[in-house]
């Protein structure tokens, strides 16, 4: 029997799947974009079987690099291993988790032609080995840059028109408040226009460690504790709400502000004090949270 001499040889072509997220975020979760772009990268090299495709077991993976740039680790760590000669195919879920600059996916093109690799995006079906795919590149690599371009002047026009209207974005963040005379009635209802909120934060904190320390603000707290059902003796509410100072400085800033808004009913300034009015269901809530976060040691002696 004589060997089938029509067939062409069938030769191995090695796959590297590239991967790419523009952020952090997410990256933690057990199954997350990257995971899911190579997913389908390697279906589709699987499809290709029978054409020779063959997955490399390395791992070109970007989490949280921008598309803008080149200098990503898993991106020049796939350069170095073309330029080695150990890549047939580069294959990609989307043209844009390769590159979004037309500049460089030209440059990274020229590193491809120049070691004979073919790039393939598995969800955009075309393919570099033919003029029609190179074509559909260029195409597809323009409306990217396009795409880009367009987020990039969004952002600077948004930026523009906040700073027209005191706001800042960018840099160093100063923020103030606004007194609900000025917003209602227009800046010359009240003389005080504004203020910096670092200051007034920082004011507002102090005076509601005082006022937790006031011994009829623990009876308050206490009668109101009991009407609301809670097993709480006087003496508890007391000990808790002297646990403020640890606990506020273990919170994040945003449990900060929320413990700020349940704790405080209404704020007066005026030109050389502050009042602050606190709201005492707030401060049940509060009481509760002081003594689920008590120290170890005093959870044994109770």
């Amino acid at each position: 029997m004589k060997p089938d001499t029509s067939r062409s040889v069938l030769l191995k072509r090695r796959c590297a799947v590239y991967t790419r997220k523009s952020s952090e975020e997410g990256l933690d979760q057990a199954f997350n974009s990257l995971h899911a772009q190579r997913e389908a990268c390697e279906a589709y090299i699987l499809s290709q079987k029978s054409e020779g495709w063959l997955l490399l077991s390395d791992r070109y993976d970007d989490g949280g690099h921008s598309g803008g740039t080149l200098e990503r680790p898993a991106l020049q760590h796939l350069i170095r291993d073309i330029e080695a000669g150990g890549v047939d195919v580069v294959v990609v879920y989307k043209i844009d988790r390769l590159s979004r600059s037309l500049m460089d996916f030209s440059r990274l093109v020229e590193v491809l032609e120049r070691h004979n690799v073919t790039f393939v995006s598995v969800t955009q079906h075309f393919s570099t080995s033919t003029s029609m795919g190179r074509l559909t590149l260029n195409m597809l690599l323009s409306f990217a840059q396009f795409e880009r371009e367009i987020a990039g002047e969004r952002i600077r026009d948004k930026i523009a028109a906040s700073r027209k209207k005191g706001i800042w974005m960018g840099g160093k963040l100063y923020r103030y408040y606004v007194t609900t005379d000025v917003i209602k009635r227009g800046p010359d209802a009240c003389p005080i226009k504004r203020l910096p909120a670092a200051e007034v934060e920082s004011a507002v904190v102090d005076q509601i460690r005082n006022l937790l320390r006031a011994p009829e603000l623990v009876v308050r707290t206490w009668q109101q504790a009991k009407i609301q059902g809670a097993a709480l003796t006087e003496r508890q509410v007391r000990e808790a709400l002297h646990r403020f100072d640890p606990l506020w400085n273990e919170l994040f800033p945003a449990e900060q502000a929320r413990l700020v808004q349940l704790l405080v009913e209404r704020l007066d300034v005026g030109m050389e004090q502050l009042t602050l009015r606190l709201r005492v269901e707030g401060l049940t809530s509060l009481v509760n949270d002081l003594r689920a976060k008590r120290p170890e040691g005093a959870r044994r002696a109770a």
